[in-house]
Formats: structure tokens, C-alpha cells, sequence
């Protein structure tokens, strides 16, 4: 056990609360502010996070809590203007990928980071799950990989839910960090992308090929055109064939399935925040960011600032071939 590390979280939409409420059940974790300038937000909190304190405005946050580490959750184009404040008072920060809406502002950062590189720590919950971390000890222990297939799919609605996100940067990113952890961050020497627009002009489908010195070859997949009848968070998949061997894996959604009226899957993603019993994929990111903030492990590979920044510059040149076809 280590000391609980006292946390506070930047948003409150989706994602910041599942932060929330899994810091709240951690034992190496000790929630002690939520910050978000939206009242309605502010409003609708959890019942289980009651008791912490609330604030609309980071930097009153920073002087009245006693936080040492702060979660980013907030929306991708606050990113850099929280974390840059965060960083300058000495706090340890998880901001959530991508870290910024582009390289340029990514950047920006570098001379913060750089006086303490375990300062900062992309946050990925997919480098965390439990059958990407079997995946890639495979990896370790069989390599050389000879190609690596990548396949994310989402609902139609989602060009709804989100406008103007891209499959580039709201979903094939996560699978670009798990290529980058799968070749150990070697960086490829071609790219080559394709896109498919909607009749609104939206871009639906992503489509990108990446190849590396040492003959490595790898094709990704990212779209917003599962149905509805489909799992309503889509679905993954991701194979890697080597040498004389080959492994593939599908942790979205989670092989429980309720039939009522119609198919469901309770169990999308590996996400658990049931009170003390919270477990699953974000649960050991925050616990890896607790041992990072004690200094009793370096970021992981995958979860530095130089990793967040190699994959933003991937994501540019694939856009780019993309934009050629």
C-alpha cells in the first residue's frame, strides 16, 4: 500500500465522472475536488460524490484544495490551457488523449514537461486492459510482428452526438497507442490513408495503412456506421500475426450479453465503478498514475508526453494522405 495520492478532477461530462467515481472507490486514491465551469454539471453529480468539494474555475481549485494530482478530463480544446496551469504549480497531471486538438498546441507544453518528465501522463485506458496487457506480453515474448490489423466501429449516431469529430482523432487514436506500445514506439516510414464522407460532408469512415524499416506492415479501421441493432458502443477488434503464430483480441464489448426485448451488452467496456469494487482498464490507469505521482514507477510506455506527441504527429500525416485520395 502507499499513500492514498490526494486527486482532483478537471470535468464532469461523461468521462470525468467515470474518473471520478473510480477514484472514489480506490484505495491508493483520495478524491478531493471536481472542477467544471458548466453549473448543469456542477448540478448533476453523483450521489456517491456528494461529499467532495466543487469548484467552476481551475485556478481557485489549485489555492482552497489540498489536491498534489489532477485528472484532465475536461473538453479536448481545454486541454493545454488547464494542464499548462496545472504543470506550472508543481501538480502531477493524467490528461486524457488526445492532449490537445493539435501538435502545434501539444508542443507548447514541452518546457514544462520537460523539467519533470513524470509530471505528466497521457491517459489510455486501452494500454490497460487486461487483454491488451496479455496481448502485448505475447508480443514481448514472440516477436517480431509481420502485420497488425486494427478494426474500432461506432454507431451512426455518434456523427450526431459529437459534429465535426473525426474517426481519425475521436477512435483510430486509441488504436495508434496501441501500435505505437506494439512496436515498442518505432516510427513507421510510410503512411497512406483513405476517408469516406456521409451525404452531410461528415467523415464516416477511416481507413490507414502504415508500414515500418523492418518490413512490419499494419492496416487500422475507424468508423461511425454500426446500426442500431448493434452493441450500442460498437465494437472492437484487434490481430497481430507474427512468425508462426498469431493472436487476436475483442475487448469491446465485454463477453456478457442480456436478452430482453432486444440484444444488449451490460458490459461494453472493461469500466467497473461500483462503490469499493471498482476494477477494469481505467481503475489500473489511475492506479499506475498513483505509483507515478509516489514515484515508485516511471510512465508507462505508451502514456508519455513524447508517446502522446508521436502519435498526434502519426494522426497529421495520416490526414494528410488522406486528404490526397
Amino acid at each position: 500500500m502507499i499513500e492514498p495520492v490526494r486527486i482532483g478532477v478537471v470535468g464532469l461530462g461523461n468521462f470525468g465522472r467515470l474518473h471520478a467515481l473510480t477514484l472514489n472507490g480506490l484505495a491508493e486514491a483520495r478524491l478531493v475536488g471536481l472542477v467544471d465551469p458548466r453549473a448543469d454539471a456542477r448540478g448533476s453529480i453523483p450521489t456517491d460524490l456528494k461529499n467532495v468539494p466543487v469548484w467552476d474555475d481551475v485556478e481557485c481549485a489549485i489555492q482552497q484544495c489540498d489536491a498534489e494530482a489532477w485528472i484532465v478530463a475536461c473538453s479536448t480544446a481545454a486541454h493545454v490551457a488547464v494542464t499548462r496551469t496545472l504543470l506550472a504549480t508543481g501538480r502531477h497531471v493524467l490528461v486524457e488523449k488526445p492532449i490537445a486538438e493539435s501538435l502545434a498546441d501539444a508542443e507548447s507544453l514541452r518546457a514544462l514537461v520537460a523539467a519533470n518528465r513524470s509530471q505528466l501522463m497521457a491517459g489510455h485506458i486501452v494500454l490497460f486492459n487486461s487483454e491488451f496487457r496479455g496481448l502485448l506480453n505475447e508480443v514481448h515474448n514472440r516477436g517480431p510482428l509481420t502485420y497488425i490489423d486494427s478494426v474500432r466501429h461506432r454507431p451512426i449516431a455518434t456523427m450526431q452526438w459529437l459534429p465535426g469529430e473525426s474517426p481519425f482523432h475521436l477512435l483510430m487514436v486509441h488504436d495508434l497507442y496501441c501500435v505505437l506500445a506494439l512496436m515498442n514506439r518505432a516510427e513507421p516510414q510510410g503512411f497512406s490513408a483513405q476517408a469516406h464522407y456521409a451525404s452531410d460532408a461528415a467523415c464516416d469512415l477511416a481507413v490507414a495503412q502504415m508500414r515500418w524499416a523492418n518490413g512490419t506492415v499494419c492496416s487500422l479501421t475507424a468508423s461511425f456506421l454500426t446500426p442500431e441493432g448493434m452493441p450500442s458502443d460498437g465494437f472492437d477488434r484487434l490481430e497481430v500475426f507474427g512468425q508462426g503464430w498469431s493472436a487476436r483480441i475483442q475487448p469491446n464489448p465485454r463477453p456478457l450479453e442480456v436478452w430482453d426485448d432486444r440484444a444488449r451488452w451490460p458490459a461494453a467496456l472493461e469500466i467497473h465503478t461500483h462503490g469499493n469494487n471498482v476494477s477494469g482498464m481505467l481503475a489500473e490507469e489511475l492506479r499506475c498514475f498513483c505509483r507515478v505521482v509516489r514515484g515508485l514507477e516511471p510512465v508507462p510506455l505508451g502514456a508519455t508526453y513524447e508517446d502522446a506527441l508521436q502519435v498526434l504527429r502519426w494522426i497529421d500525416q495520416l490526414e494528410a494522405s488522406a486528404s490526397k485520395c
